[in-house]
């Protein structure tokens, strides 16, 4: 099993495909026609990203913080970077800073985070300095990873 795409319901296609190229790297990978519209498929490495008109009626209200905390609802979408604040300088005002940036040197030297929205009001969270622990201790036994 591998880790397929996530899917998001644009406002204006093209606006929500043009923040994710120029900040978070991605390309367009595929265009599928759909009835009157169409799905954009955005690539950056393994990861896709793809985006659907939106449907009329109201739209989500623009989540704060981390993110919605309701069941059902995803949280946010995160991505890593060399630099929390390198990348908030080149946004400059396009960034919508959510939360942060925030550091947890308490759990891990260097882990810093911010999260901001994007055009269509998903939360996503940028972060530096994370790696995975080198032992995990569960109730049952130690795994070293």
């Amino acid at each position: 099993m591998r880790w397929a795409h996530v899917g998001l319901n644009c406002r204006d296609q093209r606006v929500t495909e043009e923040f994710y190229t120029r900040w978070f790297g991605f390309h367009r990978a595929r265009t599928v026609q759909v009835g009157d519209g169409e799905i954009l498929f955005l690539r950056n490495g393994e990861a896709y990203l793809e985006l659907f008109p939106a449907t009329d009626g109201p739209a989500a209200p623009n989540a704060t913080a981390d993110g919605p905390a309701q069941p059902g609802a995803v949280r946010h979408i995160a991505f890593r970077t060399e630099s929390v604040d390198a990348l908030l300088a080149a946004m400059g005002d396009a960034a919508e800073v959510t939360l942060g940036p925030l550091d947890f040197d308490e759990v891990l030297n260097g882990w810093r985070t911010m999260w901001l929205r994007d055009p269509d009001g998903v939360v996503v969270e940028v972060s530096q300095g994370y790696r995975d622990q080198d032992v995990i201790e569960t109730t049952e036994r130690e795994i070293h990873v």
